[in-house]
């Protein structure tokens, strides 16, 4: 084993080439022992790694939450008697509506932006602390809000901690799971951040009904109990074994394995993970040291010059193109109008003829037959099952179709809705189940993510950080 560790950790790097990243991590898959069969199956042989997984994906359902509860808020007669500036009647509703809207996604991209090296400092799980404490933050600012300013900046500061959380989550989730089911289990964020979708929009749909401000303070003030959930429970949860060889902490990063793996240190295939994880690291180490021999002395500035010139990494020769991918994939996967919906599914309904009622009702229509029950639960088995690639592609068809017919649609009879209400319905069918089930929730959202984390090389996972603030700043917009 040790002797196979050192082969591993001696990768040659041809000094008149420059750095090459070498991609290894196919080589050591082909010559390791599984822990269990991969995909859906797997899942319940690693039912440790899967409880983790599940409970760090909470931060997926945090996020979803704080999505979806401004969707039936931003309509809300007791939501727009207190913030009279985005009623329909005030002069640049639309403009101040969607700038409160667009806080939470600001605040992602700069949160995305700085956990990256907070998670390599304070661990993955001890980053997850801090994001919640900020989100707790932002979460009493938007529930105590008097007035359109403190609301926009407990957005704001909200979404510092979304930002946080959509970024180590995943991160997390990867370094703890069975290389067998980690796509299975990285589906579960996805998963996670639908159902907060889903939740928020039906509490608040029951909020509604209540006389005062409560009606909206409440679901703003809810939000808090699922993100003080996972800060605190993350910590009794192990470290991230690859976390902690980073360190150097190699005897606990074993112990962490094992009990990841719910099996004794001395099992081969625990050993032979733990070799390959340490081999990892050491590849990490001599290709910093190679890049910048300069920044390897410890101190501040240079901790903090090693960040800037790691994030230059991701576009360096050998790596660019993946960054690309990874930033271009959560970018579009944005771009095609899922968070429209979900922050705006009642006003487009109201474009569609719909009465004020059945607006809200295909709104929970979209959210739960499609993009909680339909959608999202079926990847945990396709993803393993078909591929990444392939439901991408085919997602990215339907929803072309579908974009197209509905377009037809709006541009011929948006003038005159209540006499072509045939259209109109067919138009929210489309949406409803065209467009979200068969593409965004079945294919490209969790395809998207999984295939992000698949493709960035072992020494940038840190980084994916640049594909989080390509998700956000796709959102801001909107």
């Amino acid at each position: 084993m040790e002797s196979r560790f050192q082969e591993m950790k001696e990768v040659p790097i041809p000094a008149d080439e420059g750095v090459k990243f070498v991609h290894h991590a196919e080589a050591v898959w082909q010559q390791r022992d599984p822990y269990g069969p991969p995909g859906f199956k797997g899942v319940f042989i690693s039912y440790y790694a899967t409880l983790c997984a599940a409970f760090a994906a909470i931060g997926g359902m945090v996020f979803g939450y704080d999505q979806g509860v401004v969707s039936v808020i931003l309509v809300m007669p007791q939501f727009l008697a207190r913030f009279t500036r985005v009623s329909e009647t005030a002069p640049g509703a639309g403009f101040y509506k969607g700038l409160m809207t667009a806080m939470i996604e600001l605040g992602a991209f700069l949160g995305a932006f700085n956990q990256g090296w907070i998670a390599d400092k304070y661990s993955r799980k001890h980053s997850i602390v801090i994001a919640v404490v900020i989100f707790t933050i932002g979460s009493v600012v938007q529930t105590a809000a008097m007035d359109y300013a403190m609301l926009t900046v407990g957005r704001l500061v909200g979404g510092i901690g979304i930002g946080m959380l959509s970024m180590v989550a995943p991160l997390y989730i990867s370094e703890i799971s069975p290389p067998e089911v980690r796509g299975s289990l990285l589906v579960l964020e996805e998963f996670c951040i639908v159902f907060g979708i889903v939740v928020a929009f039906w509490i608040t749909y029951g909020t509604r009904y209540m006389s005062g401000e409560w009606a909206w303070r409440l679901p703003f003030l809810l939000q808090m109990v699922p993100s003080t959930v996972l800060g605190i429970g993350i910590l009794f949860f192990p470290f991230s074994p690859r976390w902690l060889a980073s360190k150097g902490r190699d005897s606990e990063a074993l112990q962490s394995l094992g009990t990841l793996r719910q099996l004794p240190v001395t099992d081969h295939r625990v050993q032979q993970e733990w070799f390959d994880i340490r081999a990892e690291v050491a590849f990490h180490r001599q290709s910093s040291a190679k890049r910048h021999p300069t920044l390897q002395s410890k101190s501040n500035l240079n901790s903090i010059k090693l960040e800037l010139v790691s994030w230059m990494d991701c576009f360096r020769k050998g790596c660019w193109r993946r960054t690309h991918v990874g930033v271009g994939l959560m970018f579009f996967q944005q771009f095609v109008g899922i968070n429209a919906l979900i922050y705006y599914s009642p006003t487009l309904f109201e474009t569609m003829g719909l009465n004020y009622s059945m607006q809200l009702i295909m709104s929970g229509v979209l959210n739960v037959t499609q993009r909680q029950l339909v959608g999202v639960s079926t990847s945990i088995w396709t993803i393993d099952r078909f591929g990444r690639r392939p439901l991408l592609l085919w997602g990215s068809f339907f929803m072309t179709i579908s974009h197209l017919i509905i377009a037809v649609f709006v541009g011929k009879y948006s003038q005159n809705w209540p006499a072509h209400r045939g259209p109109g319905w067919a138009s929210a069918a489309l949406v409803s189940f065209v467009l979200f089930e068969s593409s965004q929730t079945v294919c490209r959202d969790p395809g998207s993510l999984i295939h992000t984390a698949a493709l960035l090389h072992v020494e940038l996972w840190c980084d994916m950080g640049p594909s989080a603030m390509g998700d956000a700043l796709r959102n801001l917009p909107i």
